[in-house]
């Protein structure tokens, strides 16, 4: 089944993103998603809550978020607190900190990196205890509701690690031949 979303930049006012928000669900969006580089836009996160009590059904999330600029373990705290306000409409958008890094002159974390923060945030979330930079912690109030993790990539390894620990993966083109060649990395 095909489904459709939308993707916003954080730009001021907050009210505007909110109510872009409520106008997708009401033509009919599953998701609305927020560019979370937080130096080119406004920090997403409070506006979930926002858009999370101005919508009854609309899933909700970033796209994408990163672990160079968001540690793992307040990620996951945030999205199990987003999952509570929402109803479990949270979904997570997540990737190497490509705009969100390369805008402060940095680099983007290394896959290995990125594999280890899907699982992290994935378990936390869960309410799973994990051993994290060599402390062994949980999310103890954690409701247990999963947020699905999108991973975005475009090259194979990227491409498989999305396949690994994604829930699904976030292309930036749609030509059907490279969406062919794409999947057949995630699927590996």
């Amino acid at each position: 089944m095909l489904g459709f979303g939308v993707t916003f930049q954080a730009d001021p006012p907050v009210s505007r993103v909110v109510e872009w928000a409520r106008v997708a669900e009401r033509t009919g969006h599953e998701a609305v998603w927020l560019w979370d580089s937080h130096v080119l836009w406004q920090e997403v996160y409070p506006i979930f809550t926002l858009i999370a009590a101005g919508t009854s059904r609309i899933h909700i999330g970033p796209c994408v978020t990163n672990p160079a600029t968001r540690d793992p373990s307040v990620t996951a705290s945030v999205i199990a607190t987003l999952q509570e306000i929402s109803g479990g409409r949270m979904e997570i958008g997540i990737g190497r900190g490509d705009s969100a890094q390369r805008v402060m002159g940095r680099h983007p974390v290394t896959l290995e990196r990125l594999e280890a923060t899907c699982r992290v945030i994935r378990d936390l979330v869960a309410g799973r205890e994990v051993t994290y930079e060599g402390a062994q912690f949980r999310l103890a109030w954690a409701t247990g509701a999963p947020a699905p993790i999108w991973v975005a990539g475009y090259g194979p390894r990227a491409l498989r690690v999305a396949g690994r620990v994604g829930d699904g993966v976030i292309l930036q083109l749609a030509d059907p031949d490279l969406i062919r060649w794409f999947l057949r990395f995630v699927r590996e």
